[in-house]
């Protein structure tokens, strides 16, 4: 097998394509290389710090002298870091193996957590989250595409799932533990956690990462010019409405269940919970058949997105259906994520760490979008149905920008018969 680093694929790992842009291989049988796993490891750090926040704005708030609203600044900074530094900071680190860049990634991304704890002003914590955020977009742009290369075209959905399995994974476990950490010991003790595993991390990937040998195809003019593919900003357009989609109607999952559905606050925990399991299911689900028929699983998937959102509109007035709805939602909507992740590595090329900064900049744009919009329908006179339809307004949205991607793959097939 190739490096995992190394822009070319494994040739034992190609099959055909199909005429859904799948592969003919069976990815599930693909044995994934030791490092995707490592990545997926990581991807679970990053997941716990990105999201952590929101169960401890009392807390920050209350040590810092803020309002809980000002506390909640950190995460949209976090958002924003992600979203502009991950195609930056791509750029800036184009000319570093990649080894190298993921080892600088996890030492910023430490360094921003040390920042944080110890800040006794907001302005400084702020300073600390966009650090954290610049480190974990840089991982995402350079992660994806060692973990998709390692793995070679007929499992690289499936080792992105993997990775996206890592965030979903977080919430489930990572975020409830670092909540739970920082009520005890104060907020700053899940920061200086995320800070210790991300040195170990730096010291596990500079061990067992193996050096890049060849650098073929890193100028910027050949990141550039993989931008030039239309259907690629298809799959950016199509992963934002998706995202803003599931947070339009997720971010506002809590008063949904207890003040419409009518459920005690105590087990509105455990409703969260079922909606990551549900994701995690459907990251594996996603992941495992992305990779032979992307669109004929994406479409549905998508569908079925919009669908939940509508039933959570119309029928989440009862306690069981609604948190019945609410794992379904994870279980749909996050069945895409590999998938798209893998198309962008498939149009883009293997190596390209730009497209993949795009990509993870598409998903905050969503995330960002979707909470926004939700919030203002929360306000309106839609009041709790206006979160889960404007949810469903942008996932039938997305069914467009997917529709012509997969016409598109469907043409050079038809135009040889």
């Amino acid at each position: 097998m190739s490096s995992p680093s190394s822009t070319k694929p494994d040739p034992s790992a190609t099959a055909s394509l199909t005429g859904d842009g799948g592969t003919a291989a069976p990815a599930g049988k693909v044995k994934l290389p030791s490092v995707v796993w490592l990545l997926g490891g990581i991807a679970f750090i990053m997941g716990t710090s990105e999201f952590v926040v929101s169960g401890l704005l009392p807390e920050i708030s209350g040590t810092l002298g803020v309002s809980v609203s000002s506390a909640g600044t950190l995460i949209t900074a976090f958002a924003v870091g992600m979203m502009i530094g991950a195609p930056v900071m791509s750029i800036a680190t184009r000319r570093l193996p990649r080894r190298s860049a993921l080892v600088a990634a996890l030492l910023v991304f430490a360094a921003g957590h040390v920042v944080s704890a110890l800040s006794s002003s907001l302005g400084l914590a702020l300073v600390g989250r966009v650090a954290a955020a610049l480190g974990n977009g840089t991982f995402w742009a350079v992660g994806a595409v060692v973990a998709t290369a390692a793995a070679g075209p007929a499992a690289s959905t499936r080792a992105t799932g993997v990775m996206v399995g890592g965030i979903t994974l977080a919430n489930i476990v990572g975020v409830p533990l670092g909540t739970a950490a920082g009520q005890l010991g104060g907020w700053q003790a899940p920061f200086w956690m995320l800070a210790a595993f991300a040195v170990a991390a730096a010291v596990v990937v500079a061990r067992r990462l193996p050096a890049d040998t060849t650098r073929a195809d890193t100028s910027l003019r050949a990141e550039t010019a993989a931008l030039k593919h239309p259907r690629l900003w298809l799959v950016y357009l199509a992963i934002a409405l998706i995202q803003a989609g599931i947070m339009g109607a997720y971010s506002y999952v809590a008063p949904l269940l207890t003040e419409r559905a009518h459920l005690a606050s105590a087990v509105v925990p455990l409703a969260m919970l079922g909606f990551g399991i549900g994701a995690l299911a459907g990251t594996t689900v996603g992941g495992r058949l992305g990779d032979r028929r992307p669109y004929t699983t994406l479409i549905p998937a998508t569908a079925v997105t919009a669908v939940v959102l509508g039933a959570i509109t119309l029928w989440a007035t009862n306690s069981v259906v609604a948190v019945v709805l609410v794992v379904l939602l994870g279980g749909a909507g996050f069945a895409t994520n590999p998938i798209v992740v893998g198309e962008v590595v498939r149009i883009a090329g293997a190596g390209r760490s730009l497209p993949m900064a795009l990509a993870t900049s598409a998903f905050q744009v969503g995330i960002a979008t979707g909470s926004w919009l939700g919030g203002i329908a929360l306000t309106s006179s839609l009041g709790l149905k206006g979160p889960s339809l404007t949810g469903f307004a942008f996932a039938l949205a997305a069914l467009l920008p997917l529709g012509l991607l997969a016409a598109s793959h469907r043409k050079p097939e038809s135009a040889q018969n």
